[in-house]
């Protein structure tokens, strides 16, 4: 996405490129609009894509698939939460165009799973513990996080964060979210046998991957 340009090149009602501090502030909020106004197209594109998908055989509440369905959604949703705040306020414009990327894509795998839950004819939440779809799963769940998410100690720090403090923040606890979220992926992967929320996970993966790779190397160049 090219969200970043936005916010940098942003031109007023008669095309005239913004200024100043003000107009520059306007930009951004326009921008940071923008971009919470694509993260719910993403949203609805997740849930046509659910809504889409063919011959799912409807697997049952305790099913691994209902289960990685409902606990990656949450761990999705934080890590919209982490990417917004990383778009909005970050400093270097390769985090907010990071931070932009990773609450689109997510956003749209959420419609997705929800849908999948709808299609099955189940509760967005189960009766089952957290990650007992996985196995060892419970044992992962330290004080009802999953693998790789922030505290809330450390969400606050990020809400409250600035300047390059909150850039290396973000690439810091955005790295071990993924490391965390690819391991929920690879259960997945060895559990089920649904075409469509395999192909759906190694997509997502192969997206994390890839993000990691970018998340890194920003954090190196900012680091110095």
């Amino acid at each position: 996405m090219t969200a970043p340009a936005t916010l940098d090149d942003a031109v007023d009602g008669n095309g005239t490129p913004v200024t100043d501090d003000g107009d520059r502030g306007s930009a951004r909020r326009f921008g940071t609009l923008v971009v919470a106004a694509a993260v719910v197209v993403g949203l609805l594109l997740g849930y046509a894509g659910g809504l889409l998908t063919p011959g799912l055989t409807r697997p049952g509440d305790a099913s691994v698939e209902a289960g990685f369905a409902r606990d990656m959604t949450s761990h999705h949703a934080q890590a919209v939460e982490m990417g917004l705040i990383a778009f909005q306020r970050g400093t270097d414009q390769e985090v907010r165009s990071i931070g932009g990327d990773i609450a689109l894509a997510q956003q749209g795998d959420i419609g997705t799973m929800q849908t999948w839950l709808r299609s099955w004819g189940l509760d967005p939440t189960g009766s089952q513990p957290r990650m007992a779809w996985m196995p060892e799963g419970t044992r992962m769940v330290r004080n009802g996080l999953m693998p790789g998410m922030a505290t809330t100690e450390q969400m606050s720090r990020l809400r409250e964060a600035q300047g390059k403090e909150l850039d290396v923040l973000f690439l810091d606890l955005m790295i071990q979210h993924h490391l965390g979220g690819i391991h929920m992926v690879d259960a997945l992967l060895d559990a089920s046998d649904e075409p469509d929320v395999v192909q759906a996970a190694r997509t997502m993966k192969n997206t994390q991957q890839t993000e990691l790779t970018n998340l890194q190397g920003a954090l190196d160049r900012i680091r110095g």
